[in-house]
């Protein structure tokens, strides 16, 4: 019987990462991205790259407008924060680019899809380790929202499939991702970290997450094929 997986994808490492793994371990892919109004939408294009590339089955990008109700920098008027090195970030403190209840939302849609296509697993890259200040990063809210899949689904209740949600980068650090990514062939140059490119699609190498990429890389003595605005990786 064909194994069949939803991976949620944003074109970044994490995401790709976590369609490799799965792919790895013998799905098929049904690759799924969001362009629910961010100001990074580039990652689309990175994520249409990256479903061609693992050869996905299917890659749907669903339209969700959550800068209908703003609240973080990545869909409301509000500036992306920069730093100038990684340590100056509180990895405790909940940041402004977080988006009230995106991953809830996303894994909602995922599922919807899950069930219809009986799949038995949604991988979602997310990290407690780097960005341990996202609520809906932890494994207490993956483990919550697993139970209430099996609860909230026909086939959960049927038993017909029993759905687990993926998490296989939980644990991991950036560095830690990228060397297991790169041990599994991910051409990293295809994907984007970055909050606040530019027009041309090059990171700005100063907000949270170009930050732990460019430390990811360097730990992991991989050399980062990103292009910077201001040349640094």
């Amino acid at each position: 019987m064909t194994k069949r997986a939803v991976v949620l994808s944003s074109g970044g490492i994490d995401s790709t990462t976590a369609m490799a793994m799965a792919k790895d371990a013998g799905n098929e892919i049904y690759s799924l991205s969001f362009r629910y109004g961010q100001r990074h939408a580039v990652e689309l294009d990175c994520a249409k790259r990256v479903a061609k590339a693992l050869k996905t089955h299917a890659h749907k990008i669903i339209d969700i407008d959550l800068g209908q109700f703003g609240g973080s920098a990545l869909t409301d008027d509000i500036s992306v924060p920069k730093h100038d090195r990684v340590d100056q970030l509180d990895a405790q403190e909940i940041p402004i680019t977080y988006v009230p209840a995106r991953n809830t939302i996303f894994l909602a849609y995922a599922m919807a899809w899950a069930e219809v296509l009986k799949a038995a697993a949604i991988y979602i890259g997310v990290t407690a380790v780097d960005y341990s200040g996202y609520p809906d990063c932890r494994p207490e809210f993956i483990g919550a929202f697993q139970t209430m899949a099996n609860l909230a689904t026909k086939t959960g209740v049927t038993k017909e499939t029993v759905l687990k949600i993926e998490t296989p980068l939980i644990h991991l650090s950036k560095a830690q991702i990228i060397t297991a990514g790169h041990a599994l062939g991910v051409d990293y140059s295809m994907t984007i970290s970055c909050y606040d490119p530019d027009k041309q699609g090059r990171s700005c190498g100063q907000c949270d997450s170009c930050l732990h990429r460019i430390k990811g890389f360097k730990e992991a003595g991989i050399t980062d094929p990103t292009p910077y605005i201001h040349g640094k990786g």
